[in-house]
């Protein structure tokens, strides 16, 4: 089994936040691959399903983004699953708007919830990356971070998350680069 967790708030006023393009990334996988419907568990939301000969369990933790960690260490306790079981959908200032990356490990760069997670269960975990961008200033990081995505932003962000579900199979059979390389050739203009 293995454990993919959406980073974000909870909330419909945060629904459509930057910092909560981890929610949407594991909101459109679930939709794509018809997992199951959405429950309660481990202080979070959770939607259980395949993807070819994978178990997933999905997890948008219900904590707020600074007590990510907690949600997610007691969701991988349960199953007795390590970090190499656990992949991390987030955003990114540090990539541009809806580029998507991988990385295995690393630090928080300031991001609370990865700094959370990180606190529970270290840092080796594998990363989805999603990039928002950055404001310019990071005097201008929180607002921008916190807020929504504006409306001429939309359909790119749906491709996006389009690219991110379609490809899921790959990320789920450990092809790590052949995921990137799949979700970067259909973002292609």
């Amino acid at each position: 089994m293995q454990v993919w967790v959406g980073l974000g708030n909870p909330g419909p006023e945060y629904a459509m936040h930057r910092h909560n393009v981890g929610f949407m990334a594991v909101d459109a996988v679930a939709e794509v691959h018809g997992f199951a419907g959405m429950r309660k568990q481990f202080s979070g939301w959770v939607r259980e399903g395949r993807i070819g000969a994978e178990k997933l369990l999905l997890l948008k933790p219900a904590t707020f983004m600074n007590e990510s960690g907690r949600a997610v260490g007691d969701a991988l306790r349960f199953y007795k699953l390590g970090v190499d079981a656990l992949t991390v959908f987030h955003d990114e200032l540090d990539l541009a708007p809806f580029k998507v990356k991988l990385k295995r490990g690393g630090g928080a760069a300031g991001h609370n919830g990865l700094r959370s997670i990180d606190r529970h269960l270290g840092q080796e975990y594998r990363r989805v990356r999603i990039g928002i961008g950055h404001p310019g200033h990071k005097d201008r990081v929180n607002g921008y971070v916190l807020g929504s995505y504006a409306k001429a932003e939309l359909d790119p962000l749906a491709d996006m998350l389009g690219a991110v579900a379609a490809e899921a199979a790959w990320l789920a059979a450990g092809e790590d680069a052949r995921f990137m390389n799949e979700v970067a050739l259909r973002l292609r203009d």
